[in-house]
């Protein structure tokens, strides 16, 4: 879990700042997205292979270069 200790003087808008740049780094932003509606496995299967073949796409036109 993400926590931040607000320092002395700090102003709000600065910890909150810190604080959704530590959610962000922990991957809670992105988990939290995912699991906003019900993925049927097939559809994870599917949206996991679109993923791999864009990967191996971008990494053919980098070598081609």
């Amino acid at each position: 879990m993400a926590g931040v200790i607000v320092r002395e003087k700090e102003p709000f808008e600065k910890a909150l700042k810190r604080f959704k740049k530590a959610c962000e780094k922990a991957g809670i932003i992105s988990d939290m997205k995912k699991h906003q509606h019900f993925e049927k496995p097939s559809e994870r299967r599917k949206r996991e292979l679109n993923a791999a073949r864009r990967k191996m796409r971008k990494t053919q036109i980098l070598s081609e270069k």
